[in-house]
């Protein structure tokens, strides 16, 4: 039963998430379908993150079980001619049967895209907010987020993970344009937990939400009265990009850079903040 890896590229927005599901689509679910079209006996399939109805990937890294086997150039080119056009396989090869693509992940990253500017033709990959942010303020508090914490009002229904506490290796915004960006890396993530943490970040940066009571937040103190509000500030899901799986023997992170330019021809500020 030849193990395959697979590296995936695709926009989410019109699928339910990552993960299979009945009577939804999904990335998975289409991905089988695929391999099956290809000839293949699909027995298992597992992807590195869950990603959401809606979050897109650049580098979204699967394994997948086959009966029998298979030449990987030709799969790769057949999987591709009958994936939608808003997924498509960047690599595929043989690895060992014990490989799998969220147990042996070290870390994985997301970029928030967030736009300064009203875009025709990419609402589907950024989140539009018209306030002036306060980027230093920002920065301050996302900062904040590197360390072991317990995510737990970053999360949606924390009580069904085993434990709501992560480790952020990294958090930094850039600009890029009329971008800017986030980056979390970490250990895993909890579920909407990027999200959460880009809304509450906004909030810091449209003056609603002081470093302080971030902090506070992410402290989990009782006595900032803004505890209950970390869900109504979730960014939605149109900006949030899988941006990369990594294995042991990896390369590190490239610099923070867009992942769906919308300034094509244009000529903004590109400056970047420092990350740390």
């Amino acid at each position: 039963m030849p193990t395959l890896k697979l590296v995936i590229e695709y926009a989410g927005t019109r699928f339910s998430g990552w993960q299979e599901q009945k009577a939804a689509l999904t990335v998975a679910g289409e991905l089988r379908r695929a391999l099956a079209e290809s000839g293949c006996s699909v027995n298992e399939i597992g992807g590195a993150g869950r990603t959401d109805a809606g979050v897109h990937a650049v580098a979204q890294t699967a394994h997948v079980r086959l009966a029998g086997t298979h030449d990987p150039a030709a799969l790769l080119t057949a999987v591709n001619e009958r994936l939608p056009a808003d997924i498509n396989v960047l690599a595929l090869h043989v690895v060992d049967d014990r490989f799998h693509a969220r147990h042996h992940a070290v870390a994985r990253s997301y970029v928030y895209q967030i736009a300064r500017r009203r875009t025709a033709f990419a609402k589907r990959y950024v989140w539009w907010v018209a306030d002036e942010l306060d980027l230093q303020a920002m920065r301050a508090a996302c900062v904040l987020c590197v360390g072991e914490h317990d995510f737990a009002r970053f999360c949606e229904r924390p009580k069904e993970h085993k434990s709501t506490q992560v480790r952020v290796d990294r958090a930094e915004i850039a600009c890029s344009g009329s971008l800017v960006l986030l980056r979390f890396e970490a250990s895993h993530f909890l579920w909407r937990m990027v999200r959460r943490l880009t809304g509450a970040l906004v909030q810091v940066g449209r003056g609603g939400l002081s470093v302080e009571e971030f902090q506070a937040l992410l402290a989990q103190e009782q006595t900032t009265d803004r505890r209950e509000l970390a869900s109504a500030w979730t960014a939605p899901a149109s900006g949030l990009f899988l941006e990369s799986v990594r294995y042991d023997g990896d390369e590190p992170l490239p610099p923070l850079r867009p992942m769906f330019s919308i300034d094509a021809g244009a000529h903004g500020d590109d400056r970047e903040l420092p990350s740390r």
